[in-house]
């Protein structure tokens, strides 16, 4: 895989959610909200995507306003179109149109190009016993490590 720039990353999704396939879909951006991507101003935060007409479109994408954009600058919020293949957005339809199955972003990034990209997910929401298996999971594993180090010391 080539070499990227992580902007933002979606944190609470693998917490949330099984992530079942992941996708690589480019952003379709105007140029003041390229540039405050590129200054790290950019975040997934209660965001999610859905296809429409046969088009796969991110919502509640929040990308700060560029400082030096003035008047050029748009809506922080507004719906951002994804780029992705007609079969890969045929899938899609396919995954979603199945109960419980959802459309979420996970990370947005710079390729080498320097094009803004995001992973996208298919996924399943959790229960909360699934949540908090994980959480019992993940203490298990930092106390093993943690017993280890001390023998080790």
């Amino acid at each position: 895989m080539a070499e990227r720039k992580l902007i933002t990353s979606n944190k609470k999704a693998r917490h949330d959610y099984f992530v079942e396939e992941e996708y690589e879909a480019g952003l379709v951006l105007t140029g003041t909200e390229i540039k405050s991507i590129r200054a790290g101003g950019a975040n997934l935060r209660d965001s999610f995507a859905k296809v429409e007409n046969g088009e796969v479109f991110v919502y509640n994408m929040n990308i700060s306003p560029y400082d030096k954009g003035n008047r050029y600058n748009t809506d922080p919020k507004r719906p951002k179109k994804l780029l992705l293949h007609k079969k890969e957005i045929r899938k899609l339809i396919g995954y979603i149109s199945r109960d419980g199955l959802t459309l979420v972003p996970l990370d947005v990034y710079l390729d080498t190009r320097g094009r803004a990209k995001m992973t996208l997910a298919v996924a399943r929401g959790k229960k909360l016993y699934d949540k908090r298996e994980d959480i019992a999971r993940r203490d298990a594993a930092r106390d093993m490590d943690r017993r280890i180090k001390d023998r080790q010391a």
